[in-house]
């Protein structure tokens, strides 16, 4: 624990209801092999992070306009440039990187692209595979 110091401020066990000593120490023991294993681990998949003028979002129309009004299904490949009509939150980390009523960037498609191959998932768009998104129509 002494390499946690931050700020000068040395943590300290803070016993809690169903924690004890040993409990705490098992936790500690585990990261201390995910760390000493982790130079042995897969390399993970780059995911292409957009610049963040890209990541700045284009509002077009309103979100419930967007989302209720009419929409298509098209290829992700040629989105760039439409008004999403879904939200598209990849995990992780769970931020959505696509409201509905917001222009569609190349970078955030080159984003959501690499994170699905690197093991992203999209849980709330239409088709999670994103081979498709929802534009409005």
């Amino acid at each position: 624990m002494a390499g946690l110091v931050f700020a000068g401020v040395e943590p300290r066990w803070i016993p809690v209801r169903y924690d004890t000593e040993a409990t705490a120490s098992r936790l500690v023991g585990a990261v201390r092999q995910l760390v000493a294993a982790a130079p042995g681990l897969p390399r993970a998949k780059r995911v292409e992070l957009p610049s963040p003028s890209e990541f700045e979002p284009e509002p077009v129309v309103l979100p419930r306009d967007a989302f209720f009004g009419p929409a298509e299904h098209i290829p992700v490949a040629r989105a760039v440039g439409r008004v999403c009509a879904e939200q598209v939150t990849p995990y992780p980390p769970g931020i959505p990187a696509l409201i509905p009523g917001e222009r569609i960037s190349a970078g955030i498609v080159d984003y959501l692209r690499s994170g699905l191959a690197a093991g992203m998932i999209v849980p709330d768009a239409a088709d999670t595979k994103l081979d498709t998104v929802r534009v409005v129509a």
